[in-house]
């Protein structure tokens, strides 16, 4: 699999994750040799290492950001501990969510017991109601939305859009399964609708302004014709 790069330069790469890739194996991952992380698919691609900066999701696509020296990742970090660097997502839920909203709810920490602060805007972009009957109800709605995370906990958005009542689609921990199955059989969509889409920060080392973005996957390409929604990214 070849990645696509969004930037490079001597500091830093950005590139377009796609859905169900990790980026890097745990020491406990069971498949390590089944499937290549992101990690590795970059040192194959360009035969050096890079260092994550931060994460996404397995199921999660889009826009990432890695250093290939270790000293440089306290420098990028940096951006995300002072809230000098703007993270866009685009998700699509289930029914039709607020045209905007601030949700401000603590999400629950790795050990299963603690709670951190977490913040995000919401803005829906559009919405549809298609008749196709999902129990109980007779028809389905979605939304398109975009969302800036003002925190970076764990599952963030996942877990915040389910707390308005309105999760992603294809999510299997925090979404609705009888939603993910009426996109899987009438349309085939599998993934999880969830997409990193842009990345604004000033670069700690050129001071170089960036604006950058990935381009949708497939299954949204095709979910936007299908629900004549306009392409947020183009």
């Amino acid at each position: 699999m070849k990645l696509e790069i969004i930037y490079k330069d001597d500091y830093c790469i950005c590139v377009n994750k796609p859905n169900n890739v990790v980026v890097h194996h745990s020491y406990l991952s069971r498949n390590i040799s089944d499937e290549k992380s992101l990690l590795q698919l970059l040192e194959l691609q360009f035969g050096e290492r890079y260092y994550p900066i931060h994460r996404l999701d397995r199921k999660t696509s889009g826009i990432i950001l890695l250093t290939n020296q270790t000293e440089n990742v306290s420098k990028f970090q940096a951006l995300f501990t002072n809230k000098e660097i703007q993270k866009i997502y685009y998700g699509v839920v289930r029914g039709h969510a607020p045209t905007t909203k601030v949700i401000d709810s603590p999400i629950k920490g790795k050990d299963g017991k603690s709670y951190k602060e977490a913040l995000t805007h919401l803005k829906t972009l559009a919405t549809v109601t298609l008749d196709i009957p999902v129990k109980p109800y007779h028809s389905s709605r979605y939304s398109l939305v975009e969302m800036e995370p003002k925190t970076g906990r764990t599952h963030q958005l996942r877990a915040h859009t389910l707390k308005i009542s309105h999760p992603l689609i294809g999510d299997a921990k925090y979404g609705d399964k009888n939603h993910d199955l009426m996109f899987d059989t009438n349309f085939g969509w599998k993934n999880l609708f969830l997409h990193a889409g842009h990345l604004n920060f000033k670069h700690p080392f050129t001071n170089k302004d960036l604006n950058l973005k990935s381009e949708f996957p497939e299954d949204w390409n095709s979910l936007f014709r299908k629900f004549d929604w306009k392409n947020p990214i183009v």
